[in-house]
């Protein structure tokens, strides 16, 4: 492993970075990714290799040809210096590994071995490459290692309980019956608050005090309350105060009332435990009352279907009251027993677990801070002492495992039977830990101290891995907010049906929730069998895009994940989740070679990923924290970014060893676009670059200078600026001598395709409204490369359609065309709007991959027959068109005016040549015919005469205020740019 030392000191040190610039602390800050691959992959070629391989291969890389020396020589002669690093093709290397690990060594195996290190497809492996590489690789698997906090929330839901009065929740608990889940809330001076799921009051009341103490016809309460437990089998929740008293809560419908008062406690209940058995309700349900003399009192409900006490013999208003003196009355009801003096001080948790009849309790005594005994007091206790004491503890059963936690700030884990040392000890915490709780389902711990601040520990590595500080709104500077003894409630599995795990966490009147991961998460591993029927949608899509050399299709979603699916079959190949930690990916492409992808964030950080194997290959640096809207990458490995940086960004991936990159500012982009860039798109034939922004300026700039060349613009006589969604070259048309100089750009601006010629004196070449329906924008655009004979667009509507663009836009015309190209086919293809859309051939055919913000891409032929849905349960088989999900289309005929978003997803429509257009879509192509201006750097005090405006006032305006293109996904935002 001395190589890759070695090889850790070419990684560029992130301290230098963070010097240079604060940027580069976003990676920091992210949430880890995590790869999962198809399990048909088989395993890394990494793990077949050891320690032992590595000097062996050093030495065939860089010794002379002539073969491999011995172990002995090699260890015996040691190639001292001197030698030139040479490369190695892929025949030459399937030897090396043949003689290094072993003759039975696979074909294929050392072929996916040798593209993976040689991932820019040179055909030759270098010994830094696969040092590289094998660092990544390893780097990789010791990071997915460590798991992910199961927090899902970096801040979460906060609600005031608004009816406490400024007083401190004492205790929520969580009501599953009568359904659907409720939380209830109990305030210091005994308000009890009724909270739907989502954390909204749905009632109030209060609790009730003796009825001879009567004020103004008011019975309020006057003390304390000390604690609440939830008895799930008699739907009532029970509440301790300092009155030295119990009040039992009915909750069995929606009606809350208090409806049996049990008073004259010898002492002051201060902890509750209730327990039920679930699977057999014929047991006695036990209620434990921890008191402030370090006793627990013990009672048995016998009858519980009946009741939890004897009915009065008269009838009572309000509550049944009954003395706890006379408590022998009710022996036919319920069994009381009580143990005094097992803590020194007031008992602050009590627990009970069934299986061994153990009495769990603490207190913050030195000398009995946690003690575990038997009910039946047969056996000797297990005392656990703490200095300080303990003012907080969970036990799991499962894992046989006590979390502790106290003043001193520190949170201890236990084995169940040793008392004299913890397992470990975890240092983190500031102030004293209120609470701690297990959460077993994902093997963490969470910790809550008197600041505000929550720790999420992993129980196998006792490391700590989250830390939130949780802004409530009590909150002042300097000083400690006031809490009670209970903060936290834990819901975990198993819980009620679409009800997830979460975690209400209590801060004086104020309240948390924060949702958890049902699964350990982030360590990675293999795909599971994760199908889904046709229709079923996952998080919304905000790019896709075809791979034809490895014959893939790449998904991004918004929820920063990316998929790798195979296009012959559908299956899932490949999935990185939190690629760009919790930000959402906006954008990506293919490098030259299609063995990397490149992404986008929302947050302006951009990566660089292995297609073959998901490992990140390097991170660029960002230029602002704003978002990338689009990327793209020339043939040489230059990548060029843009955004609402408003300027092109560049970054050289040909030759990067290093995992960061830096960003190259050399275009002369500066102030040339005034507002945020939405779209880029790149002509290697032409030898230019386009880009637009969402003001609706086109800008064409040269490769050779990397400056501006000529300006393109849609005008209105409103003045309303209408953002470019899209922009697409016609490569075939700008590699054609007689076609370069016509419309071989187009653009998409408010739903009318704009072609445009980048030479010569005219540059409109002529537009059309495209979408199905008034008002409506296209997101995306595709062609068919080779041809360009048909164009494909797919609008906000989930609506797709496929023109023929074999002869429009090639003539000169001196005003802009208003007349569409023949329309070939059209249907929708989903039910939200289309994000993506790209043409593709596969087995000698051309298919349409459809990309929607509903979640799904789907795989069409230009007939418009559905192949199927990514992640659908039921593969295809691309070369049998039996395979096909099929979509009866629609009747030729119909009128597209009266079509929906809720019409059938697939209903087809052939058309023949230039159809006829609908009222609605009449209404838009007249709307689109409006003035279109273009000036090059030399003519840009050229004043264009203005031409009659048609477009209407409503539409510019509705169509101008969406910010971002991602906004479309769902509707129209009405909010202004900036």
């Amino acid at each position: 492993m001395i190589v890759l030392e070695l090889q850790l000191s070419q990684v560029i040190n992130m301290d230098i970075l963070r010097k240079n610039k604060n940027q580069w602390m976003l990676y920091e800050k992210e949430v880890p990714h995590s790869r999962f691959c198809d399990p048909a992959c088989g395993v890394s070629p990494a793990e077949k290799l050891n320690p032992e391989h590595l000097p062996l291969l050093r030495h065939a890389f860089t010794c002379p040809k002539g073969g491999l020396q011995t172990r002995e020589k090699l260890q015996s002669g040691r190639n001292r210096g001197g030698r030139e690093e040479r490369g190695m093709r892929l025949e030459e290397f399937r030897e090396v590994l043949r003689s290094v690990i072993g003759p039975d060594v696979e074909d294929a195996w050392v072929e996916r071995f040798f593209n993976e290190v040689d991932i820019c497809g040179t055909g030759q492996m270098k010994w830094q490459q696969l040092c590289s590489y094998l660092l990544l690789e390893y780097t990789e698997r010791e990071r997915a290692s460590i798991p992910r906090a199961a927090l899902l929330d970096s801040q979460p839901q906060i609600r005031h309980c608004s009816h406490n009065k400024r007083e401190p929740t004492v205790r929520v608990v969580a009501v599953s019956h009568p359904p659907p889940l409720r939380y209830i809330s109990v305030s210091k001076g005994g308000q009890i608050t009724v909270w739907n799921s989502s954390l909204h009051i749905l009632k109030t009341v209060g609790l009730a005090e003796d009825p001879t103490e009567e004020v103004a016809n008011t019975r309020r309460f006057r003390g304390w309350t000390t604690d609440a437990v939830y008895m799930g089998n008699v739907h009532k929740v029970a509440i301790s105060t300092d009155c030295r008293d119990l009040h039992f809560v009915n909750v069995s419908t929606g009606s809350v009332f208090e409806d049996v008062h049990l008073f004259g406690f010898r002492s002051v209940p201060t902890a509750l435990c209730y327990w039920h058995d679930v699977q057999c309700p014929e047991r006695p349900p036990l209620l434990l009352l921890g008191d402030e003399k370090g006793g627990i009192h013990l009672m048995w409900f016998l009858n519980p279907s009946k009741g939890l006490f004897k009915n009065p013999t008269k009838k009572e208003k309000g509550p049944q009251r009954i003395f706890f003196p006379d408590l022998g009355e009710h022996s036919n009801m319920v069994s009381y027993r009580y143990i005094p003096n097992i803590h020194q001080e007031p008992v602050n948790r009590v627990m009970f677990e069934p299986s061994t009849n153990v009495i769990m309790s603490s207190s913050e005594s030195d000398n009995t801070s946690v003690v575990f005994m038997s009910v039946s007091l047969k056996q000797e206790p297990y005392i656990w002492k703490l200095k300080q004491g303990a003012k907080c503890f969970d036990y799991n059963t499962s894992l046989q495992l006590m979390v502790t936690g106290g003043c001193d700030r520190m949170v201890r884990l236990w084995t169940r039977f040793v008392t004299a040392r913890p397992v470990a000890t975890l240092l983190g915490h500031r102030t004293a830990v209120l609470d701690v709780a297990i959460y077993q389902a994902v093997g963490q711990i969470f910790s809550y101290s008197r600041d505000a601040e929550l720790r999420v520990w992993d129980i196998s590595f006792h490391h700590c891995l989250k830390t939130v500080s949780l802004q409530f709104p009590c909150m002042q500077p300097g000083r400690i907010p006031e809490h009670s003894n209970f903060p936290f409630l834990l819901l975990s599995p198993p819980l009620p049906e679409q009800t997830q795990p979460h975690l209400v966490v209590g801060c004086k009147d104020y309240m948390a929730l924060l949702n958890l991961a049902v699964r350990e998460r982030g360590r990675g591993g293999w795909l599971a069998d994760e199908g889904k029927e046709p229709g079923l949608s996952g998080p919304a899509l905000s790019c896709a895009l075809y791979n034809p050399t490895l014959r893939q299709v790449v998904t991004g979603h918004a929820d920063s994940s990316v998929s790798l699916w195979d296009v012959e079959t559908g299956k899932r190949r490949l999935r990185i989740c939190n690629a760009h930690g919790e930000d959402e990916l906006t954008c990506m492409t293919l490098d030259s070679s299609h063995r990397r992808l490149i992404t986008g964030a929302c947050n302006g950080t951009i990566k660089v990923w292995s297609l073959l194997n998901g490992l990140n290959l390097h991170k660029l640096e960002p230029v602002t924290n704003s978002e990338v809207t689009a990327v793209t990458c020339l043939h040489d490995n230059r990548l060029l970014a843009v955004g609402w940086s408003q300027q092109i960004t560049q970054y050289d991936i040909a030759g990067a060893k290093d995992l960061y990159v830096k960003a190259d500012m050399s275009w002369k982009s500066r102030g040339v676009h005034k507002s945020d860039i939405l779209a880029v798109g790149q002509c290697s034939s032409l030898g230019v670059v386009a880009t637009a922004s969402h003001d609706g300026e086109v800008i064409i700039w040269r490769l050779e200078t990397q400056g501006p060349l000529l300006h393109l613009r849609k005008e209105t006589h409103t003045g309303v600026a209408l953002p470019v969604d899209s922009l697409l070259f016609l490569q075939h048309r700008a590699g054609n001598r007689k076609f370069r100089n016509r419309g071989v750009l187009v653009s998409s601006q408010a739903g009318c395709l704009c072609f445009w010629s980048t030479t010569g004196q005219t540059h409109s070449y002529g537009q059309f409204y495209a979408p199905e329906q008034q008002g409506e924008r296209v997101l995306s655009l595709s062609s068919d490369q080779p041809k360009n004979t048909i164009l494909v667009s797919g609008d906000t509507t989930g609506w797709l359609q496929i023109w023929d663009i074999s002869h429009f836009a090639l003539d000169i015309q001196h005003e802009p065309v208003c007349e569409r190209p023949p329309l070939l086919q059209c249907w929708k293809a989903h039910n939200r709007a289309l994000v993506s859309v790209e043409v593709l051939e596969v087995a000698d055919r051309l298919f349409v991959l459809a990309a929607s913000a509903d979640g799904s891409a789907g795989l069409w032929t230009n007939d418009g027959d559905h192949v199927g849905s990514f992640g659908q349960e039921v593969m295809w088989d691309i070369s049998d068109p039996a395979t096909y999900q099929r979509e009866t289309q629609s009747n030729p005929g119909e009128d597209t005016a009266g079509r929906t978003e809720s019409d059938e997803v697939g209903s087809s429509k052939v058309q023949n040549k230039t159809p006829e257009l609908t009222s609605s879509s009449q209404t838009s192509q007249e709307e689109c015919c409006s003035e279109v201006s273009s000036t090059s750097t030399a003519e840009n005090d050229h004043h264009q005469p203005k031409q009659p405006m048609y477009l209407c006032e409503d539409f510019c305006q509705t169509v101008a205020s969406c910010h971002q293109g991602r906004c479309l996904f769902d509707h129209i935002d009405h909010n202004n740019h900036r």
